[in-house]
């Protein structure tokens, strides 16, 4: 393993989700051992409300052969208008088993929370299969599919604790027009699987600029529909963010 480089502090606007992009998550490298990237990040944003937020986003994986572990952990402290702060946080684990040629069985873990939109907190961990539709390097497109157990509890007074199934099934592409440049965008489809109408969709596409060497700067934009929000919550959301990622292995 490398020694580990010293962290640099990133002022960037970014942008908060109920549903994480795991393929945000992969770093692309060819060789086995450590690697991710680190964030110190402060955002403005406005929806139904104004929102200032502070927070650090930690990302690692390791690669051995065939085997990909991934972990992710993101706090972030959120000002809404002129209440006191709120905080959020996701804590995401994922394993990764590339056991033939185009095809990956994958199982995670996650737990979040957040204030603003009034989950208590959220749990989750599900298991599925990931397909590789094409063999360039130049693009990449990948098909996953996999069913998950979700433990949710919602602050709003009115919703029940759900304990339920969904599965959750993804579109995600990485194009790569230049050594600089990359695009990389992914769609998720996650309906309960005893009532198809409460479905959220996640849709998250970035572009990434190679600025010098592991400094790079992204344009990022997320929608996300949820059909069933805690109460007072709206059903669309949708951010456009940019900023300044570090990455290191």
């Amino acid at each position: 393993m490398k020694k580990l480089p010293l962290l640099i502090l990133l002022c960037c606007f970014s942008a908060q989700a109920q549903i994480l992009n795991a393929e945000s998550l992969r770093k692309v490298t060819d060789t086995s051992g450590w690697s991710g990237s680190a964030t110190v990040n402060f955002s403005l944003a406005r929806n139904v409300t104004e929102q200032i937020s502070l927070g650090s986003d930690i990302h690692l994986q390791y690669k051995k052969n065939k085997h990909l572990f991934l972990v992710k952990n993101q706090i972030v402290f959120q000002k809404v208008d002129n209440e006191d702060f709120f905080n959020s946080g996701i804590q995401h684990f994922r394993y990764n088993n590339r056991f033939a040629d185009r095809w990956a069985w994958e199982a995670f873990v996650q737990g979040q929370y957040n204030r603003v939109a009034k989950i208590d907190f959220r749990g989750l961990a599900g298991t599925g299969m990931r397909y590789k539709l094409t063999t360039s390097e130049k693009y990449k497109f990948y098909l996953g599919s996999l069913l998950m157990f979700e433990y949710e509890e919602v602050a709003d007074g009115v919703t029940p604790t759900q304990k339920d199934f969904r599965l959750s099934s993804y579109l995600s592409f990485s194009l790569y027009p230049t050594d600089n440049i990359s695009i990389v965008s992914t769609t998720y489809y996650q309906p309960q699987v005893d009532k198809w109408r409460d479905h959220r969709v996640s849709s998250e596409t970035s572009l990434v600029f190679t600025i010098y060497e592991n400094v790079k700067f992204n344009t990022t934009y997320i929608f996300i529909y949820d059909a069933f929000p805690a109460l007072g919550i709206p059903n669309s959301q949708y951010r456009l963010s940019s900023g300044l990622t570090y990455t290191f292995d």
